[in-house]
């Protein structure tokens, strides 16, 4: 079942008010602990998990972003002439 137009920009902003900050002290802590038992790692290594870390996280949910920015195809047309 397809989401509607409003429920979609809804359901974004909590993932993005709600779920980015949850997400980003969550794999902190993950790094945290990577760094405690293994120690840093190399720079391109730690990007690589970093951005890994961050197309994992994002690309499940690009259905719920896409289309949020545009107008509602469920509202009706309005006479703006």
């Amino acid at each position: 079942m397809a989401l509607k137009h409003k429920t979609r920009k809804r359901l974004s902003l909590l993932i993005l008010v709600v779920g980015l900050p949850l997400y980003i002290f969550l794999m902190v802590g993950i790094m945290g602990l990577v760094y405690d038992n293994f120690g840093q790692p190399p720079l391109l290594v730690e990007l690589a998990i970093y951005i890994v870390l961050g197309v994992v996280a994002f690309f499940p949910l690009k259905p719920i972003f896409l289309g949020t920015s545009r107008e509602d195809p469920d509202a009706p047309p309005s006479d703006d002439a």
